[in-house]
């Protein structure tokens, strides 16, 4: 078994009394306090997260717009400068390698955001499909840059008190740099919880100084178990659970993402098939009406008929309920299907809600 990796605020999350777990290749904090208690802060207060696993490309060069746009689900050269789209990297087939944002930096700069179980994957991709003539160069800055996500409705007020008055030119999808303590760091305004935050890329030398100064200013250490709940309820998909390449984007929901009508984009002609084609089955929402809790894998039955599975699912402590996602086919797709999930040899009652399950508040 090959050794786990390890981000720079490793043994900040040792020496804080985290409890580290394999995740993805990495040894990461699952939890500081309780689920709970994290959640509750990023749904009222503010809450970091180390997300140094993440990627890190910087893609750079006369052809880098073009190039991007290849392999992204929408044209990133109609970004402005300083701006961010969210889509999907797919194959040949339509099928998601991972969920990604891009970030605009320059005439021809941009950043790529892969998922840390994805890294690999992504770049292989973008470097199987990188032109030869050195137009392009691709750029992965993961082992020098760090990133923390800071998130909930005090998380500008707090990050405020170290980065100061420039966060305000920083709106959401939206990214610039800004003077840290002498040091100039990428700052994103995007997320996974479904609260306003940021992303802040600081140096791998300067990330520890960054997440102790946040920490100082009253934010909450947070883990990977209360950022995969409140990702759930905010309905954002994670790969490896609610999509892979077996998946496409209209099965997942994400069509809106994506702009296949391109010439040049790689899996144009199998994501225009699949549109006009139409699909079989579709990822709905889900909650649960009878007691228990739907995990990932479970059974969902119509019936004497198994049509699908949960892909995630978990109690919700914001909305105090259980909630879940999976998919279904299209016939069973609607708001106010009852479905039915086995749970340890139970057949427990479950309905098809709208997603997201949570919004935040309006400020």
């Amino acid at each position: 078994m090959s050794e786990l990796l390890t981000t720079p605020l490793h043994r900040t999350h040792v020496s804080m009394g985290a409890r580290m777990v394999p995740f993805s290749g990495w040894d990461m904090p699952v939890q500081y306090a309780t689920i709970l208690e994290e959640v509750d802060a990023v749904r009222e207060r503010v809450g970091i997260f180390d997300v140094s696993h993440m990627g890190r490309l910087f893609i750079s060069g006369p052809g880098a717009g073009a190039f991007v746009s290849r392999v992204f689900s929408t044209d990133v050269t109609k970004l402005r400068r300083g701006r961010a789209k969210y889509g999907v990297t797919c194959n040949e087939e339509g099928g998601i390698i991972d969920d990604n944002i891009v970030y605009r930096l320059g005439e021809e700069r941009y950043l790529y955001i892969p998922n840390a179980g994805n890294r690999d994957a992504v770049s292989a991709w973008l470097h199987r499909w990188a032109p030869t003539d050195g137009s392009v160069d691709i750029d992965d800055a993961a082992d020098r840059l760090a990133m923390i996500a800071i998130q909930g409705p005090a998380a500008k007020s707090t990050f405020s008190k170290i980065a100061g008055a420039a966060l305000d030119k920083i709106r959401p999808f939206r990214i610039a740099p800004v003077d840290i303590d002498g040091e100039s760091v990428l700052v994103a305004r995007t997320g996974y919880t479904g609260e306003d935050g940021y992303e802040i890329m600081p140096s791998s030398d300067s990330v520890v100084s960054v997440w102790n100064a946040l920490i100082n200013a009253k934010a909450i250490p947070c883990g990977l178990a209360s950022r995969d709940l409140l990702r759930l309820e905010a309905a954002f998909l994670l790969h490896g659970n609610d999509m892979d390449t077996s998946i496409n984007p209209y099965e997942a929901g994400l069509d809106r993402f994506v702009d296949p009508d391109r010439d040049d984009y790689i899996p144009g002609e199998a994501l225009r098939r699949i549109r006009d084609e139409g699909t079989s089955r579709k990822l709905v929402g889900f909650e649960m009406v009878g007691r228990g809790i739907a995990r990932h894998g479970y059974d969902i039955t119509h019936g004497e008929n198994k049509i699908g599975e949960v892909s995630s699912g978990s109690v919700s402590f914001t909305l105090d309920k259980n909630i879940g996602f999976g998919y279904v086919p299209t016939d069973f797709s609607a708001l106010g299907t009852q479905l039915w999930i086995q749970i340890r040899r139970r057949s427990v009652e479950a309905v098809v809600r709208p997603l997201p399950f949570y919004s935040r508040r309006a400020s």
